[in-house]
């Protein structure tokens, strides 16, 4: 997830949140490392078909020609904080070569 962010700045997009769906969410460890190891808030909205429910917000978005999309809640959100560790993720970075193939 540390590297999908990092990418993700590189754009120059400011990300100040993580909203996490699927098996890493239905985990009790993943959300309460995460934040710390991604020194920002994970948010994990009740569990749902967000893929399924994205598609479908996009494809009302489109077919109603509106020029924003739909409101879309996501429920009820456990939010989890943590102490930055970025000790961590430059370890991580130290060998991600050897993860990525790069």
């Amino acid at each position: 997830m540390a590297y999908c962010i990092d990418r993700i700045t590189e754009q120059g997009v400011n990300v100040e949140r993580v909203i996490l769906v699927g098996g890493g969410a239905r985990s009790e460890a993943v959300p309460r490392i995460a934040p710390a190891t991604l020194g920002m808030p994970v948010h994990v909205p009740t569990p749902a078909e967000y893929v399924a429910l994205g598609a479908a917000r996009q494809a009302a978005w489109t077919l109603s020609e509106a020029d924003a999309p739909p409101s879309w809640s996501f429920g009820a959100t456990v939010s989890y904080t943590g102490e930055p560790t970025p000790e961590v993720v430059e370890r991580y970075r130290s060998v991600q070569t050897l993860t990525l193939g790069q």
